[in-house]
């Protein structure tokens, strides 16, 4: 079943991996963006890699006005997929309300509009930031939510709650898809994550490191209860991530499941930081300096998915090694040092 698709964030980091996924499984897209991380260059490059343009419509849909335009622009639409949020963690922890205004209120719209429109099927970005400090490891979708450790984590919780509630009411299903960290870019390397200002990830700092234009590494936090002192996170491949949106979609546009379900997208187990250094000196023969500095708020000390239930539910099969995910981030890093990227967003 081919579908009309809005893709809100649909030019940033995952949403436009998930645009060629969804374009190449043959779905048409509608991407709804204000650029705030992002730019317009990316759907000219999402041109080139699928050979089609998608539609594009500029708003800001954490305003209302906006987001009743981009509705009433964008035409007939069979789902939603969401990414249209704010995603730092220690930006969040400096400026709580520019983050709960942007996630929350874009959703609360988004749903308005679906409502409006009667667009039955949204696919939610979602985060593992919602289960806190988990008690056990591996952590599944069955284990209770912990507080969240930052208003980042508070707002994909909040948002999750939201979802909810509103699919209990009816005209609306729902899937959230909770990643675990997102990293490496598209196989051309016409697309991946743009480091604007400082980078919100652990890699964009690695490569950057790689490439000379940070003297070293910072590594937060050399004390915590893991192998080797460092953080440890579950890293998937961002090409893995935007399948997974797909195939979630589908199975809800298929009539199977429950109006509203939830799946871990991870690899399954956890690298610390200092495993993705060396990862990254193995994949590129290139050299990491790093230095170790005290712990930072917001973050938490380990978390690794129980990927089964999407695994065997949605067929999803994690494709990328750690090693591939590591060339392809240094293949973007140089696809934008050659551009000129850099000289055009001095920081």
């Amino acid at each position: 079943m081919k579908m009309r698709v809005g893709v809100t964030g649909g030019t940033g980091y995952i949403g436009s991996h998930t645009v060629v996924e969804l374009m190449s499984a043959g779905h048409e897209v509608v991407i709804v963006d204000n650029f705030s991380n992002s730019e317009p260059g990316v759907l000219d490059a999402l041109e080139q890699i699928t050979g089609r343009r998608p539609v594009f419509v500029k708003a800001d849909l954490a305003c209302p006005d906006q987001a009743r335009e981009f509705f009433s622009a964008a035409g007939p639409l069979d789902a939603i997929i969401h990414f249209a949020a704010f995603l730092s963690v220690e930006e969040s922890v400096r400026v709580p309300l520019h983050y709960f205004r942007n996630n929350l209120f874009s959703l609360v719209h988004v749903l308005q509009g679906m409502q409006s429109h009667s667009i039955p099927h949204m696919v939610f970005s979602s985060s593992c930031t919602v289960y806190g400090q988990p008690d056990t490891l591996p952590i599944s979708e069955d284990a209770p939510l912990q507080p969240a450790w930052s208003p980042y984590g508070q707002t994909k919780q909040m948002s999750e709650d939201i979802l909810r509630s509103c699919t209990a009411s009816g005209g609306v299903r729902a899937i959230a898809l909770r990643y675990f960290n997102p990293i490496g870019a598209h196989p051309s390397a016409l697309i991946g994550e743009l480091p604007y200002g400082l980078p919100h990830h652990l890699v964009p700092f690695i490569v950057q490191t790689a490439s000379g234009q940070r003297d070293y590494l910072r590594i937060f936090g050399y004390d915590y209860n893991t192998l080797d002192g460092t953080p440890v996170r579950d890293y998937i491949h961002v090409t893995d991530l935007a399948r997974a949106h797909v195939q979630a979609l589908e199975r809800m546009a298929g009539g199977q499941g429950r109006e509203w379900e939830v799946y871990n997208l991870g690899v399954g187990h956890g690298f610390s930081v200092l495993d993705m250094v060396k990862a990254f000196e193995e994949a590129t023969g290139l050299k990491v300096p790093y230095q170790l500095f005290p712990r930072r708020a917001g973050d938490v000390e380990k978390v690794w998915a129980d990927n089964r239930r999407a695994r065997e539910v949605l067929g999803w099969i994690p494709e990328y090694g750690l090693h591939d995910m590591m060339r392809t981030a240094w293949d973007w890093e140089q696809h934008l040092r050659g551009s000129g990227w850099y000289e055009r967003n001095k920081r």
